[in-house]
C-alpha cells in the first residue's frame, strides 16, 4: 500500500500493523523532551516510508492541529498506510511504553526531586533535546528549495513568526493563523499558475 504521493515507486511502506506499532514505540523510547529528531531520521531516512517533502507536509498538518505534533503525525501516517487501525495502532506504540515509564519517572522523582544530581541530569537532558531539535530544523531547511512559495519568502515568514514568539512574545496560534493564512494564499496562488 503506497502513502502519500511523488515518488511512490521508491518508498517502502510498513508491512504490518505490528511493524507499524513497533517502529513508532521505537521512536518513542528513543526520545526523551522530543522525538522529531528521531522521527524524521527513522520515517524518512532509515525506513524510506516518506520521502522529506511528504513529511514536511504531515509535520505542517501536525503542527496546526491540537496537541503534541509527532503525535498527530503517528496518527496521520498510521492512517495513510492501514486507515483506522493503522492510526490507533501508530498511536498505541507512541504513547503506550512511554506512559509507563513516565507514570514510573514521576513517582521516582517525588522521592529524588531535591538530590542535585538529577536536577543537573534533568536540565542536561533539556539541552540535548534543543540541539536536536535544531539539527532537525536545519535539516528541513532543504525543503525551502522545493517550496511554491520560494526560498525569500519562506525564509522571511519563518523569520516573521521566529521574531513575534520569541522577541516580541505573542502567541503563536495567532501568529500561525495571520502569516499562516498568507503562507497559504501565496502558496495557493503560485501553484494555480
Amino acid at each position: 500500500m503506497g502513502i502519500g504521493t511523488g515518488t511512490l515507486e521508491t518508498l517502502a511502506a510498513p508491512a504490518s500493523l505490528r511493524e507499524l506499532f513497533f517502529a513508532f514505540n521505537r521512536l518513542a523510547l528513543q526520545g526523551f523532551g522530543g522525538v522529531l529528531p528521531v522521527t524524521q531520521r527513522e520515517l524518512v531516512e532509515r525506513r524510506r516510508w516518506l520521502t522529506q517533502e511528504q513529511f514536511v507536509e504531515m509535520l505542517a498538518v501536525s503542527q496546526v492541529l491540537p496537541g503534541p505534533n509527532v503525535v498527530n503525525l503517528a496518527l496521520m501516517f498510521g492512517d495513510r498506510a492501514f486507515g483506522m487501525r493503522g492510526a490507533f495502532t501508530a498511536l498505541a506504540g507512541m504513547l503506550l511504553a512511554p506512559l509507563v515509564i513516565v507514570l514510573a519517572l514521576a513517582a521516582l522523582y517525588g522521592q529524588f526531586a531535591q538530590v542535585p544530581a538529577v536536577t543537573g541530569a534533568l536540565r542536561g537532558m533539556g539541552a540535548v533535546a534543543a540541539g536536536l531539535v535544531i539539527a532537525t530544523g536545519l535539516k528541513l531547511l532543504q525543503t525551502f528549495k522545493r517550496n511554491p512559495m520560494g526560498v525569500p519568502i519562506s525564509v522571511a515568514l519563518a523569520a516573521a513568526i521566529l521574531l513575534a514568539t520569541a522577541w516580541l512574545r505573542w502567541p503563536l496560534v495567532w501568529m500561525l493563523l495571520g502569516l499562516g493564512a498568507v503562507a497559504i494564499a501565496i502558496a495557493w496562488s503560485r501553484l494555480r499558475r
